[in-house]
């Protein structure tokens, strides 16, 4: 129903007219037209574009989210919690990136299990030119420790991040791919795609799956975007790199 609404509607208009007018490859657009949901920004542009309603053409394409679309919105959409996120938009907005890829996590467990070919993903966005910088919590770490009695976890936490690592060894050495080991209090997890950055803050002592998640986009009025990707690089540069130490990576052991 998606690509019939799409296609009949777009008409005469060359996919690669519409690339121009969303900014986008026009390889991007063909997969629009295959069924694949664009990003909310893009949703409403070729709507009105195209001088017709967004719901006509995808008819509530994430239900669970409220959304906040148009020009210079800058929050796009807010979900109750994070596993309220189709995994659809993970994987769009994962394989539509051309410039940057941020992640900042503790564990990030969720990221890997549920796309076994993440690492395979992110190294060919790193061939095609996208910067890739993925920062781990500690399991060494004085903040990983804390933020494991806080969930009621304890050593878990540590061995939930060395498990998470193993689906990212194949990119050590990789060119533009960077993983960094953080010691910082994290008050949200980060997962950042060119203009794109879905904020889950962190509650005490529920664990980041449980709480709500916001979905930003730069150059909204609302100046949220750049204070978190700014947080990120406060981050990333204290963090260190990882180097895949065997005993490191499931090491359970941590000063206190």
């Amino acid at each position: 129903m998606r690509w019939s609404r799409l296609a009949s509607s777009v008409g005469g208009v060359p996919p690669a007219a519409l690339a121009t007018v969303c900014e986008v490859d026009p390889k991007t657009v063909t997969r629009w037209l295959g069924g694949r949901v664009p990003h909310a920004r893009h949703r409403w542009t070729v709507a009105h574009h195209l001088r017709v309603d967004e719901t006509f053409l995808w008819p509530d394409p994430h239900p669970r989210a409220a959304q906040v679309t148009g020009p210079g919105a800058g929050l796009v959409a807010t979900y109750p919690d994070r596993a309220s996120v189709p995994r659809e938009m993970w994987l769009s907005l994962l394989l539509e990136a051309e410039q940057v890829i941020d992640v900042l996590v503790f564990s990030g467990t969720f990221f890997a299990q549920s796309n076994p070919r993440i690492a395979t993903m992110l190294a060919q966005g790193a061939v095609a030119g996208v910067k890739v910088r993925l920062c781990f919590g500690d399991p060494q770490g004085r903040a990983v420790a804390i933020r494991g009695r806080e969930e009621g976890i304890g050593d878990a936490l540590a061995a939930k991040i060395g498990a998470s690592l193993t689906y990212y060894r194949p990119l050590l050495g990789t060119h533009g791919c960077e993983i960094r080991l953080h010691d910082t209090t994290l008050y949200n997890s980060l997962f950042r795609y060119d203009d794109d950055l879905l904020v889950n803050p962190h509650v005490w002592g529920q664990p980041a799956s449980a709480n709500p998640l916001l979905h930003l986009q730069k150059g909204g009025g609302l100046g949220w975007f750049d204070s978190y990707a700014s947080s990120f690089d406060v981050v990333w540069d204290s963090a260190r790199p990882w180097t895949d130490d065997a005993q490191e990576s499931q090491s359970h052991g941590r000063q206190d």
